[in-house]
């Protein structure tokens, strides 16, 4: 009898299933999302949105392309696509919807957060 050893499979990244009531994106930014993934080969992959301590009024967003979400995220599913954000930034973003303007001056991703106290002028740093 020959004994034949399995590999384990790695263990897949442990996450909770969030919905829009966390965050949500507006077609314009759903649509600017897919887009960016697409061109990186990442057509399955999520957008992180990340809060940090920096910017001119304590805190600031961050966003990145990722290929799938990382250990205790949550993920929502909003406008067709995959979100996460880490259960520290859950915090701050609770309630935020990301959109995404088409313009030469003032463009690009605008978050609108409730929780945010005061924004700074180049709306990409807040005080909660």
């Amino acid at each position: 009898m020959i004994a034949h050893t399995v590999p384990k499979p790695a263990a897949a990244p442990s996450f909770r299933v969030g919905d829009e009531r966390l965050i949500k994106l507006t077609p314009g930014a759903a649509r600017k999302v897919v887009s960016l993934l697409t061109k990186q080969g990442r057509a399955n992959g999520v957008l992180r949105v990340a809060v940090l301590g920096g910017g001119c009024s304590g805190l600031q967003y961050k966003m990145d392309l990722q290929d799938g979400p990382a250990s205790r995220d949550i993920l929502v599913e909003t406008a067709g696509v995959r979100v996460v954000v880490d259960p520290k930034s859950a915090l701050y973003v609770t309630g935020s919807e990301l959109d995404y303007v088409d313009a030469l001056q003032d463009g690009g991703f605008k978050v609108k957060n409730p929780n945010a106290a005061t924004s700074c002028s180049c709306g990409e740093s807040f005080s909660a």
